[in-house]
């Protein structure tokens, strides 16, 4: 007789605290690092599908389109809050305002502006390759 499989699990609550404190860890340490070292540094994308994927798997999600869909949306969440945060951060820097007003007072446009003058066609490709990098792994 062969055991009977498991009963499926469902992503619950600390599933997703634990994706949302590894997106929001892998934020604040590609600010902070591109912030150090004065560049945007998207190949911190590719790193950030790689720990967003560990984090679905340690969370227990199941597989398929649920997990993947999860992992690409926080790489995507991380990208665009990373950006958003390098850009306010350095702009409040200069007007005097700490980076959590500044990102609150950072419009939209202005943020796209500045974010597309910021970022090079390498930086794009890197953001790209990861959020590649997360639907793979996430699988």
């Amino acid at each position: 007789m062969t055991p009977a499989a498991p009963p499926a699990r469902r992503a619950t609550w600390l599933s997703w605290l634990l994706l949302l404190l590894g997106a929001f860890g892998f934020t604040a340490v590609w600010v902070l690092a591109s912030l150090y070292t004065g560049r945007q540094l998207g190949w911190m994308a590719v790193l950030g599908a790689l720990d967003i994927a560990w984090m679905l798997r340690l969370g227990g999600w199941h597989r398929g389109w649920g997990r993947v869909l999860a992992g690409v949306g926080a790489t995507a969440a991380m990208v665009v809050a990373s950006n958003w945060f390098i850009t306010a951060t350095q702009l409040g820097g200069m007007l005097g305002l700490d980076p959590w007003d500044s990102a609150l007072r950072l419009g939209w446009h202005h943020a796209w502006v500045l974010i597309s003058l910021a970022n090079h066609a390498m930086d794009a490709v890197w953001i790209a390759v990861g959020l590649l990098v997360a639907a793979w792994l996430s699988r």
